[in-house]
This record gives structure tokens, sequence and C-alpha cells, in this order.
């Protein structure tokens, strides 16, 4: 079993316990009180069309690779730095035994910023649609390598009947030719395989030949330096997000605009 499939079925034993704590009829009241849907997907394609850089900066404690990434994590102060340093949207990772994320943590970073939110997340069930909507998310994330085609289906039209955007991620041809039969406005191309963790950032160059100019893409993964950003953007590919190698950074603030405005 691969760290992905352990993941998964970690997730599915979370959801079962979820759904009896926290029914659907509960989150569909949440659901009335929660902050209104921001454009997430219009928010970077205006930028993306203007061939400006537009970057979903993550929030990210830890991850299965590369352990404790940030120890000093007050989500507010690193999501407003993220506002100021130019971010074009924020992502916030939920999942708590592999990345020590919290489901509170989308409420707190939309709070306290004008800034579009991701839940990013495994989501694999419907109810988690439901329940992002109710923490107040504007888009989520759906990993082809974690779907099968009638759960990503589900998922993605859940999402759309509440009003959120939704970010498609694949990491090879095989499953971007699987993501495009849902028509996406966002397909994210991740450098990072989540079978084995290895990244290479010609993955998103390799698989973008394939996609139709009306779906914008987002590079993730193996993003460090403008120098990375430049190269990808000559592939003509103008979204990007990127954790990890902000979240090592002393100053978010300062470290977000050297990726902006270093070229």
């Amino acid at each position: 079993m691969n760290i992905l499939d352990r993941i998964c079925h970690d997730k599915r034993e979370h959801i079962a316990r979820q759904k009896r704590l926290l029914p659907e009829a509960r989150l569909h009241e949440e659901i009335v009180l929660c902050l209104p849907v921001r454009p997430f997907a219009g928010a970077l394609k205006t930028k993306i069309a203007a061939k400006q850089t537009a970057i979903i900066a993550e929030l990210k404690k830890a991850s299965p690779s590369k352990g404790l990434i940030r120890e000093d994590f007050n989500i507010s102060d690193l999501a407003i730095a993220y506002e100021k340093g130019g971010a074009t949207c924020l992502s916030v990772l939920t999942d708590e035994p592999y990345f020590q994320g919290k489901d509170d943590y989308v409420r707190q970073a939309k709070a306290v910023t004008g800034l579009p939110v991701i839940r990013k997340d495994f989501i694999l069930d419907p109810y988690q649609v439901l329940e992002s909507r109710a923490l107040s998310a504007d888009c989520i994330l759906l990993i082809m390598a974690a779907l099968e085609d009638n759960q990503a289906h589900e998922c993605y039209q859940a999402a759309k009947e509440y009003g959120m955007d939704v970010l498609v991620e694949v990491h090879d041809e095989a499953e971007c030719e699987r993501a495009l039969r849902l028509e996406p406005d966002l397909l994210g191309i991740n450098n990072r395989s989540l079978k084995t963790f290895e990244v290479d950032i010609e993955t998103t160059l390799r698989i973008a030949r394939h996609v139709p100019r009306q779906c914008s893409i987002i590079c993730e993964s193996g993003i460090y330096t403008a120098d990375d950003i430049r190269y990808i953007e000559t592939g003509g590919v103008y979204g990007f997000l990127i954790g990890e190698s902000l979240m090592r950074q002393n100053n978010l603030e300062q470290a977000l605009r050297a990726l902006l405005h270093s070229y």
C-alpha cells in the first residue's frame, strides 16, 4: 500500500466518523451562517488571461514526505502576510493525521483576508464537499489519482451545486484525459507523484500541451524560485500553487513579493 492508498483508507474511516458526529442536516444549517463564496477560479483566470503570475499561496504545517515544515503556525498571521505579499488565492490544508491541518483553519484564513480560499484535503465523498462549504471554502481540490471517474463526477457536481469552484489535480496524461471529461475551469498539474513523492517540474510543461485553452492550468509542487516560475511561464502556464518553499521562509510577505517581482 503506497502513501496515497494509506491516506485514502484512513480518510474513508474519518468520513464515516464525521457523518455520525455531524450529519448533513447540521451542515446545511451551518452553511446559512458561513461566509459567502468568493470567486476562486475567477480571480485566477483574470490574472492568467493577462499573462500575469497568479499564485495560490499555501498554508501547510507539515507533510508526509517532509515532516514538520513550519513550527510557528499562526494561521491568521500567515494568511494576512500572504495577502500583503500579493497572493491571488489561499490554499489551506485541513488533513490532520498527515499534514497537521485543521478544518477551522479555512474559516480563520477567510475571516482575516479578502482572498478566495481552497480547502485542500483528500475529497472522496460528496459529504466532504458540503462540509467544505460549511467551513466557508470557496473551492475544493479533487485528486484524480484518489478517485474513480464516477466519484470525481459526483463530487464535482456537488461543488457546483453549492456555488463552489473545483481545482482538479492530475499527475500524468491518463489522469489528465479523465479530468478533462469533467470540463473543469481549473486543472492542477502536480509535479509531485503522490505515490512516490518524486518531483519533476517538467511534468507541468509535458501535460500542459494536452489541455484546451479555456481550461486554466495551475502548476503545483517543486516551485522554489523566480527562475522556476519564469521557466514554467515560457510554456504558457501562469498559475502556481506554492506551499513548502514559502512556508520555510521567516517573512512570508517578503518571500512572496520576491517571487512575484524579481523579474
